[in-house]
């Protein structure tokens, strides 16, 4: 790899590679991996500039297509053939990217609390979110976005998982921290995703407001092998607040589609 990308394995079988979202780190996988790694090889890593993965050149000028290249520079140094890909929020919009880029790499996707369809005017809040913060800094930004991504409830009994977030975000650099944001915000999957025609699992929580219901219903007719899956009573931090849920998910998703490969065989 060209820069040292910050990974873990655990467990053997298919490999599946998770991608997490802004600001985030490898290890908000650990629940889910838990429900996977009896059947398969999961690898977690860290983003560039996210926690133990640093910046390539100690640049923050890179874009979607970089973080893909990244993707790919760590499948090659794994030697893994084919893959199984999970992606969160901004990891929901590497995934398909990479699946368009190589889709003879990629066997499935799952897409948890991504976007795409927004609206000019959603598009827009993100970008004067952004813009905010670099004028007055995250203090003033994070407790608006930790009600954005936990629901009151796990907020409350959890404030350890929610102080660990706020430590990621605040261990990183504030310019690759909106650089990462300003991706996520100008991302337009809808200009492409109907491309990708392999199986695909789409979830997002029924309470987030940046990646709704009506965003990933958009996303899941727009892709010819999706499904969808609402989680009631969650906002957007689905993998961290309920992991055996995304996890049990995600398990039957492709338990179901090995058994059709086998069907299709016989």
């Amino acid at each position: 790899m060209s820069s040292k990308i910050a990974y873990d394995i655990v467990g053997e079988g298919e490999p599946i590679i998770f991608v997490h979202g802004v600001g985030s780190r490898k290890y908000s996988w650990d629940g889910v991996v838990e429900k996977l790694q009896d059947r398969y090889q999961c690898v977690t890593y860290s983003l560039r500039g996210h926690g133990d993965s640093p910046l390539p050149n100690n640049s923050n000028d890179f874009n979607l297509d970089d973080l893909v290249d990244d993707l790919e520079s760590l499948r090659v140094h794994l030697k893994l053939e084919k893959i199984h890909l999970a992606g969160h929020s901004l990891g929901g919009q590497i995934v398909p990217c990479y699946a368009k880029k190589h889709p003879d790499r990629t066997k499935s996707l799952t897409m948890l609390s991504t976007a795409a369809f927004r609206t000019d005017v959603e598009k827009q809040k993100i970008l004067d979110l952004v813009d905010e913060m670099r004028k007055s800094g995250l203090d003033e930004v994070l407790p608006r976005l930790i009600s954005r991504w936990y629901t009151d409830e796990f907020a409350l009994k959890n404030p350890d998982i929610v102080e660990k977030r706020i430590e990621m975000i605040k261990g990183m650099s504030l310019e690759t921290f909106l650089r990462v944001f300003t991706i996520y915000a100008n991302c337009k999957m809808e200009e492409w995703i109907h491309q990708i025609s392999i199986p695909v699992l789409i979830m997002t929580g029924s309470e987030d407001v940046g990646c709704s219901p009506r965003l990933n219903k958009m996303i899941a007719e727009a892709m010819p092998q999706a499904e969808l899956k609402i989680l009631k009573n969650l906002r957007h931090s689905i993998n961290t607040e309920r992991p055996d849920l995304v996890g049990n998910n995600i398990k039957l998703f492709l338990s179901e589609l090995k058994k059709n490969n086998l069907e299709k065989i016989i």
